[in-house]
């Protein structure tokens, strides 16, 4: 009988040393991998993302909650940032360059478009002094915490004590 191989990734395997996966099976039935990675359902139904939707990294500090996007290619002028209640949206839109007649594209991959994202700011947030910046292609948005929201430190001392009744 000949051994046959089985090509996974970059090595070849001899089929008598193969055994069922269902992970495998599962990738090959539904296009991810539930385990290893989250995809966008585009991806997911082997389908190329076609429009531009920034990611956020959002951040709790003691004083502030920190969003950060990368936004290459988005200028000031094609960007807002609002709220309205508790809720803070950053929309805007990055230009499709100028494709010239004669010139042949072999791969086009970058995305291009309108684009909006709108997040629920907890409790703690102050939403009257909101700052943002869009700096060489990042996108920064602090917004402060609220005085009460920010930790202090209660300072124990002899007055405390006395106030207590535990002189």
């Amino acid at each position: 009988m000949t051994n046959l191989g089985v090509k996974q990734g970059r090595r070849t395997t001899p089929a008598r040393q193969l055994m069922w996966d269902p992970f495998e099976s599962f990738r090959s039935l539904w296009g991810f991998d539930p385990l290893l990675r989250v995809e966008r359902p585009a991806e997911a139904a082997g389908r190329v993302q076609m429009e531009f939707s920034p990611n956020f990294d959002i951040v709790e500090r003691d004083d502030a909650f920190v969003l950060k996007a990368d936004l290459p290619g988005v200028k000031d002028e094609d960007l807002d940032v609002t709220v309205m209640g508790n809720q803070l949206t950053v929309s805007g839109s990055r230009r499709d360059e100028e494709r010239t007649e004669g010139e042949n594209y072999y791969v086009y991959e970058r995305v291009h478009g309108d684009f909006s994202r709108t997040f629920t700011l907890p409790n703690q947030a102050s939403t009257d002094s909101i700052e943002a910046k869009l700096q060489d292609g990042e996108l920064i948005i602090n917004v402060p915490k609220r005085a009460e929201a920010k930790p202090r430190k209660i300072p124990l001392g002899e007055r405390i004590r006395g106030k207590l009744g535990k002189e």
